[in-house]
């Protein structure tokens, strides 16, 4: 095809584009051959000239059209090539945001960083089973096939997963093993499967790391081998690892962490059993804080210590060995923080009593010393001597570490030792899938040697990878029998030859690590000499001598010499190792036991049988022979394992899958063209995508392409052979023949045509829509055209009409104006008058009394100022006296202090002059002299002062009483003086009030002025205000009204509506409840039928046959109470019959396992009751102490006389079997006499019996006498207790106003109240008389209000306690009256009966009458009524059963007694026959006619049900005789046994026929027609178990013949309900049976048939086309559903199903078409689609079609299809604006957010004319869809059975017409 034809105007191409990788673009103009430019429009709209390589000339690569964009496999693109393949993955990523896409046998997996809902248990379910091409592309759908491949092929398989850090590698490969845990299961009961999943958190926590690409990076490479056994269940595994990465222990770049073990132990280190390790924070240890990020966000280490914890123990790794593991690694933690001194140059040595050395030592088990030394020193060996050298600080250091990561790979090594032999199984292995988890191509800025083997590594895993691709291509072309052309393609053959080959740069490697002076140095030079001239994939970089580059396969890469020796020696101390061998710890020494002397050790030893690991494991030569030769290197190591790996991988059918990585900053769906790009290179997807493209890619079968390319052929051209029609087409459509080739079944397409063809195909669709838009718009715009005209006359005729009407209305308008606007303008000058004229006379009015009230209040102020004035001149004079006194004695005073203070200056100076002193001086003896004479004078004029003294003492005494005298005098003075002042400031305060009061009617004055001034207005707007509140209220009432009428229908909408909810709900609540019960019988079923499979095992074991265990009623249940008596019975039976052989019918099992869970649940909910109970009681003798007290002696006095009762009627009960054996034996003793007496010992027997019943009756109505005394009183006693509890405040008042006997005492009490209540006043004599009255009248209006509430408290007390008692009178009437009728009742019955009757009633209205008892608390005393009610039943019951047993026994012996009598009993006289007891009435038998029973005997029971049920054909029954014959025969012979009143026989029958029907079910429970014969049958059976019981409301649809046929002797109730059960399971069987018919048809008749021819287009697919794992099977189609839905209906109507059973079962199956239908619809990209969505609806409706011809609509069945139905009109509706998006999901209520937002993703346009969902619409639909609140789960629940009923349905059909075909072979039954 020449490529003008492509490269026309709007084609679109991709161009290259720094930023983008590649860019779309647009040719704005034809390409002509020869142009060197191509004129483009970008995206943006920008315009851009794109020049061609004048060499090579090659045109951009083209776009792929739109239809293509987002398929599910990378080969379905028409244009293969890499921005086809990146734009497809972006768009599939980023807008329908799907993760997973083929690329022909390869998955791709882009890692989303986000958490998705698509790895659940349902998923797997629907995954399970299916083709992978026909589900969307899943790890599931890879691991699927590789299990599919493994059973079909019996090949062993492999998944190989890798991608680089962080792609996503290790979780893929988990899920791919969970998904065969799931789906296979484990053969053993040890949970295999949860052991290989439990290893993954073992090899995270010690393999795995944070980098700065992944937070959870795997640093091994691993490989899991899952074994399967022939059945293909799990029984174990088998791990291999590779190149851990041991230098991480020791050193981590920035943002990087070391293993997770170590975080996870420092997090742990507060853990007790952790404080002897002596651990810290992760921040103290050298080997943990390197990376200077310890924690990652969203992890919690200590958490994760757990589940690593107990995943070793899950794995069998106990307690001891963990603590000795932990105890290692926190060895290795502190080895790291060993500090390191020099001593000189060349030596160095360890600090004495190092802290972190010692714990080593200590937890490593050997001795300080060595270890200090040997970490300093190391030993030299020659051939004579050996030396010890000390080695410097570096060497040292490295030494330690070293050290460190020999032991952390030999533990690495015991660890998955120990995993392996923990998964290993001993069940001999038939076949495997290994799962390899190995690392990317890697390319860093410094490249060493662990990046030099795991690209390698990579490059044999792509060399095996391109074979494999090719394989598969050439079987295509042979099996389509095309010729074979060799496609060239990239072979890496010479890549890996430059590695591994002789002389290669492993060869060189370990030559020269052998070389005694070997260097990193030489050995790059060496390279350089052998590679840089003969090899064109080997450079050496320009500006470095200790580099070399390879080119790989995907890339180039420089790696860096520096350390290649040292890491492939990977050398340690020799002596180190001895050191650590001579531990006294034996986990250590378990880890170091093969290590020989001499031996140089490696991270991690190859394991036996054929586990790889990379470590080097050394040869086991002599001790002795310790050289260099002999060691093995890590290159050849890996070498070897790697050509391990290749073997197995070559022996297995492999199955890829590529993750990737789309940012490097782990954000969540966001791409990196850059980095995909680059992966895409490496990881071998673009290889694959080359290989496809180089061939023919494009593959169609014939009939798709019939089917797609229809519109290209005209009518001429379509011939009866397909394969020719696509022949003669395709030879007028494309010219080159080269361009494709036709094989046997498909049509294979060079890259490029399928493009071309759709261009054809668009283009003849694109004509032929213009030509219908131009003949539909042609034809809308004449119609338009004719509308418009008839509209525009009638229009015009209207218009005119109007303008006429107009002109006439204003007319009659403009006159009626003009009188109206007269008569206004009056009214309008006569009311302003009149208001005006009002105004007028109030403010004359108005005025003339404020003037005289003015001229009042002047002369009354006039009066009162001149009082004031008076009063306050006074006052005035006296201040002004007191105040002149005042200052004159204040100014003598001061006078007085000034003259004081200038004479005491004056002595002072004087004092102080040098004169003074000097004159002191003078004559100072002579002064001493005379002072002395004047101390003589002195003493004497003492002592006659002392006595002039003693009398100024009397003196001063009387003077000072005559002083106090005058003070006290004063104070009173002073007292009058402070009261005249109090009055003087209260006189002021008076003055100042009356000026402010002055003020204030000032004011007042103005206020008036301006309120009179305003008034007018005012008036004028409040008659405006007026008018306009009332029209508002009027308004406001009619709203109100309108709002009220409203709201009442509105309320009665939302009641009715609540009422449906509640309706609802509660038939919602009871589906679950028999769902719930319905799967716990399916539960049952299923342990059953195990339960019998283990009989079989032992009984085929076990030859010896086992004596049968008997069983009696003691240990049975209520369930299976109506199988046999109870013991008792039972032996007193066999002794009066004597030793019988009777045939036991086996037990049944399911009653069995029934009564035991029974049980169970009984004592469950009887300790939850208890414990309620108990918490109750708690609380209620907290609160109530005193009357909890007084209860429990009450109840403990009730549950006494209870028990007393209990033991009397025990009692009774022995003397009654006493008295029964006393008459069998005496009848027995009497058995050969001809007649009985009346005197005769039977006879006497009998009224003895009827004796001691009527005392019994007495003594029952005592104890009901007594019973119902004491619960009167109780009562009594509570209801008085609740009345003193709940009384109330008031009530204290009320009892208080009735102890006052008259209306004084009243008034008194009045009085009283009202002093106490009034508040004091300062001063009474100022209250006037108004005042006091108001008090007083408020007063009496409280004390009437306290007075009224209490005397209408106390009348409705009065009125409560008057109807309580007159309830209680009725009560005690109605209880009259029915005791009467009781004692009636019993009068007529027999004694048994009559005691029996009391019983129950009396029973019933205790219960009742506790049940109504108020207490406290009503729920403890309801739970404890309920609980003593429980045991009075269950005692009810046993003496029930008791005395029907009795009864029965009773009338056997009666009817024998009739028999002897004979013609005897005329004889008897009247009054004897009053004392008898009253017989049942036996009813005669006529020989003649046949009374619908079926006799057969005991031995040919076998027999009937082998006949019957065991060999009986469905087809013939069904076809021949009348539906529900089988059941109506076992009836009819239940009938007899319960006529012959054989207990033993109806139970035996009973069981043998439950156990018979579920016997040939799990023989041929596979088969439709058996299980829905036997459903059929069994329901027959129980609804004649009903309608013959006897019960009334089963008897009303009978006939009176039919009623006469009831069961007489033995009630089946429960009998029934065990049948029921039996029609659970067999319907739950029966629905298991048709889901696995229908499953198959499904999917295909459903969803990929097309139903409507030529509606659904079909795409281009790729190489996982549909049905490529399996063979054809054929394709079923809509009309096989719905023809065996037909086969379903009438086998169903044939055997006689009821009608509301097969309404049921067709609601199930419309159920499972729908739920199935949908989920593969929501799994599958290429059926979301318009045209898909028709056909669904389409189908649909034909199974609507067929529920109405069936009259199957009300069934309920549709209403299971509606979330198919809503999903079809979801691809159908519009998808684009605001308002399709309110429409959706008003219309998408059956369906779930999350299923919505799937369909949208997956919507994929078939055409061109379709456009795909844009993401804003999908985010919008999930905005308004955020409030639902609904399951977030993606799938139905396919497994879901709705709970079964089996109403009611009676038979017309009579017993004794029935005839017993002779071709059932039941000759042995007697007709009755």
């Amino acid at each position: 095809m020449a490529a003008s034809e492509l490269y026309t105007k709007y084609a679109r191409v991709w161009i290259p584009d720094s930023e983008e990788v590649w860019r779309s673009a647009e040719l704005t103009k034809d390409y002509k051959q020869g142009d060197t430019v191509l004129h483009l429009q970008l995206e943006d709209g920008t315009d851009l000239e794109h020049k061609l390589d004048p060499k090579t000339k090659n045109l951009p690569h083209l776009r792929n059209p739109d239809i293509l964009v987002g398929e599910n496999d990378l080969t379905a693109l028409s244009y293969l090539h890499e921005p086809a393949v990146l734009h497809n993955l972006k768009v599939r990523f980023i807008d329908s945001k799907l993760i997973y896409t083929y690329c022909g046998i390869v998955l791709v997996a882009i890692n989303p960083y986000e958490t998705l809902p698509i790895y659940g248990t349902d998923i797997i379910n629907a995954y399970s089973g299916q083709n992978m091409g026909d589900m969307d592309p899943h790890i599931f759908a890879v691991a699927e096939e590789a299990y599919k491949q493994m059973a079909r092929d019996e090949r062993n398989q492999s998944i190989i997963v890798s991608g680089e850090s962080g792609a996503g590698k290790t979780v893929s490969a988990k899920y791919a093993m969970r998904y065969f845990a799931t789906v296979s299961g484990s053969a053993s009961e040890a949970n295999v499967e949860e052991k290989v999943l439990a290893s993954n958190p073992i090899m995270e926590a010690i393999g795995n790391a944070k980098t700065t690409r992944n937070d959870n990076s795997s640093r091994f490479g691993k490989y899991i081998e899952i074994g399967f056994d022939k059945k293909y269940h799990i029984i174990g595994a088998n791990m291999r690892t590779y190149l851990l990465e041991k230098s991480r222990v020791v050193f981590q770049a920035d943002e990087e962490r070391n293993y997770h073990v170590f975080y996870q132990l420092c997090a742990s280190s507060h853990v007790p059993e952790f404080k002897a390790l002596k651990l810290g924070s992760a921040d103290v240890f050298h080997y943990t804080k390197q990376g200077r990020n310890p924690v990652i966000d969203g992890v919690d280490d200590a958490k994760e210590m757990s589940t690593t914890r107990n995943a070793f123990t899950l794995l069998g790794i106990n307690e001891s060995y963990q603590m000795g593991l932990f105890q290692v690694l926190a060895a290795i933690l502190h080895l790291g923080n060993v500090d390191v001194k020099d001593r000189d140059a060349d030596s160095s040595i360890i600090p004495p009593n190092n802290s972190h050395l010692m714990v080593f030592c200590e937890l490593m088990g050997v001795a300080y010393q060595d270890m200090s030394h040997w970490l300093c020193h190391k030993k030299l060996k020659t051939a004579a001597e050996t030396y010890i050298k000390p080695i410097p600080k570096l060497q040292a250091i490295n030494a330690r570490d070293a050290l460190a990561k020999h032991i952390y790979a030999k533990l690495f090594n015991w660890i998955v030792d120990h995993v392996n032999k923990a998964l290993h199984s001993t069940v001999k292995q038939h076949s495997f899938i290994g799962v390899l988890d190995i690392y990317g191509f890697e390319t860093f800025e410094i490249n060493s040697f662990e990046q030099f083997c795991i690209n390698y590594a990579n490059e044999k895993l792509q060399q095996q990878f391109n074979m494999h691709v090719f394989k598969l291509e050439q079987e295509e072309y042979m099996k389509e029998q095309i010729p074979w052309t060799l496609i060239d393609f990239y072979d890496n053959q010479p890549c890996i030859n430059l590695i591994e080959a002789k002389m290669g740069v492993l060869d060189l490697l370990d030559e020269e690590c052998k070389m005694p002076k070997g260097s990193d140095d030489s050995w790059a030079q060496k390279l350089y000499n052998t590679h840089l001239k003969t090899c064109s994939l080997f450079e050496k970089p320009r500006m470095s001598n200790k580099a070399f580059i390879i080119q790989h396969f995907a890339d180039k890469v420089e790696y860096q010499c520096e350390g290649f020796l040292e890491k492939n020696k990977d050398t340690v101390n020799e002596e180190q190792i001895h050191v650590l061998k001579a531990s006294k710890f034996d986990l250590l020494v378990e880890l170091f036991r093969d290590e020989e002397k001499a031996t140089s050790p490696t991270g991690v030893a190859p394991a036996t049988g054929g586990r790889t690991r990379l470590s080097v494991k050394p040869d086991k030569g002599k001790p002795d022979k310790s050289s260099k030769e002999h060691k093995k290197t890590v290159g050849l190591q890996f070498r070897n394992s790697l050509q391990l790996l290749m073997e197995t991988l070559n022996a297995t059918t492999p199955h890829y899958v590529r993750c990737i990585k789309p940012n490097d900053y782990k954000y969540a769906f966001t791409f990196d063209p850059k980095r995909a790009v680059q992966q895409l290179r490496a990881c071998g997807v673009l290889e694959t995508i080359r290989i496809s493209a180089a061939g023919f890619p494009s593959r169609w079968t014939y009939q798709e392409f019939f089917s797609r390319y229809r519109v290209l052929m005209k009518q001429k051209d379509v011939l009866p052979d397909k394969k020719m029609t696509c022949k003669n087409v395709l030879e007028k459509l494309v010219q080159d023949p080269d361009k494709y080739q036709f094989g046997k079944t498909k049509i294979f397409f060079r890259a490029g045509q399928v493009a071309y063809l759709e261009k054809l195909r668009a283009d003849k669709l694109r004509a032929a829509c213009i030509r219908i838009q131009k003949t539909i718009r042609c034809w809308l715009a004449r119609k338009k055209y004719l509308r418009m005209k008839h509209a525009a006359i009638t229009i015009q005729r209207y218009v005119r009409g109007y303008q006429a009407r107009c002109l006439a209305t204003f007319l009659r308008r403009t006159r009626a104006a003009t009188i109206i606007q007269k008569y206004q303008r009056m009214y309008v000058a006569r009311s302003s008058y009149r208001r005006k004229q009002a105004a007028a006379l109030a403010m004359q009015c108005i005025l003339r009394a404020f003037m005289a009230r003015q001229l009042y209040r002047a002369l009354l102020r006039e009066h009162k100022a001149i009082i004031i004035q008076k009063m306050v001149r006074g006052w005035l004079a006296r201040q002004w006296y007191k105040r002149s006194l005042a200052a004159v004695v204040y100014l003598q005073c001061c006078m007085r202090r000034m003259r004081a203070k200038r004479e005491l200056k004056k002595l002072k100076i004087e004092a102080r002059s040098v004169e003074h002193y000097k004159k002191l001086n003078i004559g100072m003896e002579n002064k001493i002299m005379q002072l002395q004479r004047k101390i003589d004078d002195q003493n004497k004029d003492n002592r006659s002062l002392t006595e002039r003294l003693s009398g100024l003492e009397v003196t001063h005494a009387a003077e000072s009483e005559r002083l106090r005298r005058e003070l006290s005098r004063l104070r009173c003075a002073e007292e009058d003086a402070k009261n005249s002042n109090n009055r003087v400031i209260t006189l002021q305060e008076e003055l100042e009030r009356l000026r402010a009061e002055l003020q204030n009617t000032q004011k007042e004055k103005k206020a008036i002025e301006e309120w009179a001034q305003k008034y007018q207005d005012e008036m004028e707007q409040m008659i405006s205000e007026l008018k306009d509140q009332n029209n508002l209220l009027k308004n406001e009432k009619n709203d109100l009204n309108r709002l009220i009428q409203e709201q009442g229908q509105q309320w009665t909408e939302k009641m009715q509506r609540a009422l449906k909810e509640e309706t609802a709900q509660l038939e919602t609540d009871l589906n679950e409840e028999r769902s719930r019960y319905q799967n716990l019988l399916s539960e049952h079923l299923r342990l059953e039928e195990k339960y019998d499979d283990l009989k079989e095992e032992i009984s085929l074991t076990v030859n010896v046959p086992k004596p049968g265990h008997r069983r009696t009623d003691s240990t049975h249940s209520s369930n299976e109470s109506e199988y046999t008596y109870n013991s008792e019975f039972a032996e007193s039976e066999e002794g009066s019959r004597g030793v019988e052989d009777v045939t036991k019918a086996s037990l049944d099992m399911a009653l069995f396992l029934k009564l035991q869970k029974r049980v169970t649940e009984l004592e469950q909910e009887k300790q939850g009751l208890q414990n309620e109970l108990d918490r109750r009681e708690e609380q209620f003798q907290r609160a109530r102490a005193r009357d909890d007290e007084e209860h429990k002696k009450a109840r403990s006095a009730e549950l006494e006389y209870e028990s007393l009762k209990r033991q009397e009627l025990e009692s009774e009960n022995k003397k009654l079997k006493h008295n029964l054996n006393e008459m069998r034996q005496s009848l027995m003793s009497n058995a050969g006499a001809v007649s009985a007496a009346p005197g005769s010992p039977a006879y006497k027997v009998l009224l003895d019996q009827l004796n001691s019943s009527n005392e019994e009756l007495e003594v029952r109505k005592e104890e009901v006498l007594i019973l119902r005394s004491q619960l009167v009183s109780q009562k009594e006693a509570m209801q008085h207790k609740d009345e003193k509890e709940t009384m109330t405040e008031p009530l204290h008042y009320v009892e208080d106003v009735q102890k006052l006997g008259d209306a004084k005492e009243i008034s008194q009490a009045y009085m009283g109240l009202k002093d106490t209540n009034r508040s004091p006043l300062p001063d009474m004599r100022k209250m006037n008389e108004d005042g006091e009255l108001w008090l007083v009248y408020e007063g009496l209006k409280e004390t009437n209000r306290l007075l009224e509430s209490q005397l209408q408290a106390q009348r409705r007390s009065h009125e409560s306690e008057l109807e309580a008692l007159r309830g209680e009178l009725q009560s005690v009437k109605e209880e009259n009256n029915r005791q009467q009728q009781l004692l009636a009742q019993n009068l007529q019955l027999p004694p048994e009966a009559r005691i029996e009757a009391s019983l129950q009633h009396e029973i019933t209205r205790l219960t009742n009458e506790n049940l109504v008892n108020p207490t406290e608390d009503p729920k403890a005393y309801r739970i404890s009524v309920l609980r003593r009610m429980i045991d009075l039943m269950e005692q009810l019951e046993k003496q029930d059963k008791t005395v029907r047993k009795l009864k029965k026994q009773l009338k056997v012996f009666a009817k024998k007694i009739n028999d002897l009598e004979g013609g005897q009993i005329e004889n008897v006289s009247p009054g004897q026959m009053a004392d008898e007891p009253i017989r049942p009435v036996s009813i005669p038998r006529r020989e003649k006619d046949f009374q619908g029973m079926l006799e057969y005997k005991k031995e040919d029971e076998l027999k009937l049900v082998k006949n019957l049920i065991l060999e009986l054909k469905p087809r013939g029954v069904a076809v021949n005789l009348i539906p529900g014959l089988p059941a109506y025969i076992l009836f009819m012979c239940l009938r007899h046994a319960d006529y012959i009143n054989d207990d033993q026989k109806v139970r035996s029958l009973l069981t043998s026929t439950i156990n018979s029907i579920k016997k040939i079910l799990k023989k041929r429970g596979d088969d439709f027609e058996t299980v829905s014969f036997w459903l059929a049958n069994t329901c027959r059976f129980l609804h004649c178990l009903k309608q013959y019981s006897g019960d009334e409301q089963f008897m009303k649809y009978n006939s009176p013949k039919q009623n006469e046929h009831c069961l007489s002797n033995f009630d089946l109730a429960e009998y029934r309900q065990v049948l029921s059960d039996l029609a659970i399971q067999i319907y739950q069987q029966l629905i298991k049976c048709m889901e696995n018919i229908l499953q198959p048809m499904i999917v295909s008749g459903m969803l990929e048939h097309e139903t409507i021819q030529g509606v659904s287009g079909v795409k281009p697919t790729g190489l996982r086309k549909r049905t490529s794992s399996i063979a054809d099977e054929g394709t079923y189609t809509l009309d096989s559903i719905i023809r065996q839905l037909n086969s379903f209906h009438s086998i169903m109507c044939q055997h006689g199903t009821d009608p509301e059973l097969i309404k049921q079962v067709v609601k199930q199956q419309f159920y499972i078409v729908g739920a199935v239908t949908l989920n593969n619809l929501l799994l599958r990209k290429d059926m979301c689609s318009w045209s898909k969505g028709m056909q669904i609806r389409y189908n649909v409706s034909q199974l609507e079609e067929w529920l109405r011809d069936k009259n199957l609509m009300v069934c309920g069945a549709k209403e299971t299809l509606e979330p198919l139905i809503q999903a079809a009109q979801l691809l159908q509706v519009k998808k684009k604006t605001d308002e399709d998006a309110e429409a959706i999901c008003s219309m998408c209520n059956a369906l779930t957010t999350a299923q919505i937002v799937k369909v949208l993703n997956l919507y994929t346009p078939v055409n061109a004319f379709e456009e795909r969902v844009s993401v804003t619409f999908i985010r919008t639909i999930q905005n308004r869809l955020r409030d639902r609140k609904e399951s977030p789960q993606l799938l139905l629940d396919t497994k879901i059975i709705y709970p079964v009923t089996f109403p009611f349905n009676p038979s017309s059909l009579a017993l004794e017409t029935i005839q017993i075909p002779g071709s059932l072979n039941l000759a042995f039954l007697t007709r009755v």
